[in-house]
């Protein structure tokens, strides 16, 4: 079924840009929360770990480590 829907532009720009990164697209976002709506979506765990996995290696800390004195720094 197709569906239009009336949504503010810098809304749906935001969101592109958001799901860009974890590589879905605004069209995949909205057919799976509708599935998870309506129940037929995945169950809870085998959606977050389907999450954790589009995810995993996605981050980059350009070298920075974290410094167990700087965590634990007090100000």
């Amino acid at each position: 079924m197709n569906l239009t829907l009336s949504i503010d532009e810098q809304t749906v720009k935001r969101a592109r840009e958001k799901l860009r990164a974890v590589g879905k697209s605004v069209n995949e976002e909205i057919r799976e929360h509708l599935s998870y709506v309506a129940g037929k979506g995945d169950s809870g765990a085998e959606q977050w770990i389907e999450e954790l996995r589009a995810l995993s290696g996605k981050g980059d800390s350009h070298g920075w480590r974290f410094n167990r004195d700087e965590i634990y720094e007090r100000r």
